[in-house]
């Protein structure tokens, strides 16, 4: 996988952050809105780190959005391992 252009693309991070928080909010069946203070939000993760099947949640989830679907394998095209930067 080409991780210098991800880990350079702030849209990566996005992904990789919402898929793990919302995977987390299932589990937990609360919402955004359920999280009305900074108080909540460390407690729902703190339970989150304390939990294995909420943690293999999240992996599965950061899995989802690192993994191209496209390519066969686990690896990027050829034209997406020559990037240096993200293509548009």
């Amino acid at each position: 996988m080409n991780w210098k252009v991800r880990l350079r693309n702030p849209v990566f991070w996005v992904q990789i952050v919402v898929s793990a928080f919302a995977a987390v909010l299932a589990y937990a069946g609360l919402t955004a809105a359920d999280l009305t203070t900074w108080e909540s939000v460390g407690a729902l993760l703190c339970n989150a780190v304390r939990n294995p099947y909420c943690l293999f949640l999240v992996l599965s989830s950061v899995w989802n959005a690192v993994n191209d679907p496209t390519t066969t394998g686990l690896t990027d095209s050829e034209r997406a391992r020559q990037y240096t930067i993200p293509q548009k």
